[in-house]
Order: structure tokens, then sequence, then C-alpha cells
């Protein structure tokens, strides 16, 4: 346990960000999963939730929940996906 005030501010909003990069993850996670049940079933549908998926790994990339990297492959393997799926 933090002896210093400063410390144990920063333990506390650690704990914050924490549960709210878990709660980002478990939804791209989620996301994912849906966009390739969909791809198999209805394209047109699979092209919308491609697209939010999209968009939200360029939102974790940018708050630092994700590497840019994983989220350029996981946008490269959604779009192989999708182009397959034609």
């Amino acid at each position: 346990m933090p002896n210093q005030q400063a410390a144990i501010k920063r333990m506390r909003s650690d704990a914050k960000k924490r549960l709210t990069n878990q709660a980002t993850l478990s939804e791209l996670h989620t996301l994912y999963k849906k966009l390739m049940s969909q791809a198999a079933a209805n394209l047109d549908e699979a092209k919308a939730h491609a697209k939010t998926l999209i968009s939200k790994l360029d939102k974790a990339v940018v708050r630092g929940i994700i590497p840019h990297r994983r989220a350029d492959r996981k946008k490269a393997r959604i779009g192989r996906l999708l182009s397959a799926k034609k």
C-alpha cells in the first residue's frame, strides 16, 4: 500500500482506467465475434458491423488501449474476410 497521497490517488485513477479499458476490449471482442457470425450469413449486415468495428478499433488506438499494429492487423483481416465472401 502506498504511503504518499499522490500514489494513493494514482491507484484510484488506475483502477478506474483499468475498468474502462477492460470494457472497451470486451466490446471489441464481442463485435469481432458478431462480425464473424454475420459474415457467414449476411454480407450487407457484416459490412455494417465491420464499419463500426473498424471505427471502434481506431478509437481504441487513439486512447492507447491497443497498439496500432494490432488494430491494423485486425482491420486487414476484416477486409480479407469481406472480400473473400464476395
